[in-house]
């Protein structure tokens, strides 16, 4: 038999050939890790922000600056709030200050216990024009959803349950919010009047909860198509096999439904993130 030359590489050649794989075929970015840990937490983006509004049990609301990769902290939701599967979603206020945003936050535990709706009008925590301009002395806090008179509002009817609730804003003018909550149901809220306009039962055999709940992406270009042609606002639902395409004509005050199929690596799928 011939003479046998073997060669092995040493450990530390070893973890850099790996290092260099995995940053060769890794499709992921690490991050700069989040200040505390979050569970279940409600997310809007900003420009070049990522807003982190509280989680289970923490109500903590923090701003994530994608090209700093740095975070900073916002404020804290009212202590006699408790946070279990709540929404904050984005309002449209076309006649507002670019340098302000408003966000609404609602939800509640389950059987409807702990209804909370507040707002926060929000300056970017990454400028300092909120420390130039007295304008913006009361941004940046949670403070009670109220009408046109001051009285607080609270959305949702008291057997509402909210627990893992998903809202969209859409409309004409972007003043209905969109609701679809646990077991079965789908209900339209006119911001404008402070009242529920629309109930219905969603299509589906099992409940939704914690789903995901997106409009389509056509509906900015269709904004304004709608003024003149009236078309319907769309919207998508999945939620384990639940797969749905909803319709809302503002005329009529009504839903149409489509089902859509689901495929079979997301059935299996609830507590979703999605973008």
């Amino acid at each position: 038999m011939g003479n046998r030359t073997t060669t092995q590489n040493s450990p530390k050649r070893e973890h850099e050939q790996t290092k260099q794989s995995q940053q060769i075929t890794t499709p992921f970015q690490t991050l700069k890790e989040l200040p505390t840990p979050l569970f279940q937490a409600q997310c809007v983006q900003h420009e070049h922000e990522l807003l982190i509004c509280g989680a289970i049990s923490q109500r903590a609301c923090y701003s994530y600056h994608t090209l700093k990769n740095k975070f900073k902290f916002v404020c804290e939701y009212p202590s006699y709030v408790k946070l279990t599967g709540h929404c904050v979603v984005k309002l449209v206020d076309n006649n507002k200050d670019s340098n302000q945003i408003t966000l609404l936050s609602f939800g509640s535990n389950y059987k409807g216990r702990n209804k909370h709706t507040l707002v926060m009008k929000y300056v970017s925590v990454w400028s300092n024009i909120s420390k130039r301009s007295n304008k913006f002395k009361n941004c940046n806090k949670w403070i009670p959803f109220t009408d046109n008179h001051n009285h607080p509002i609270i959305i949702g009817r008291d057997d509402d349950d909210y627990l893992g609730v998903r809202a969209l804003i859409g409309g004409i003018n972007n003043h209905l919010l969109f609701i679809t909550y646990p077991g079965y149901n789908i209900s339209v809220f006119d911001l404008n009047t402070f009242q529920f306009i629309k109930h219905d039962t969603l299509p589906t055999a099992k409940w939704i909860w914690y789903h995901c709940f997106v409009s389509k992406s056509e509906n900015r270009q269709e904004q304004e198509m709608m003024k003149t042609n009236k078309q319907n606002y769309q919207m998508l639902l999945f939620c384990f096999k639940t797969g749905l395409s909803i319709e809302y004509d503002e005329d009529n005050n009504n839903f149409q439904f489509h089902k859509l199929h689901v495929c079979d690596y997301i059935t299996p799928f609830c507590a979703y993130a999605y973008v």
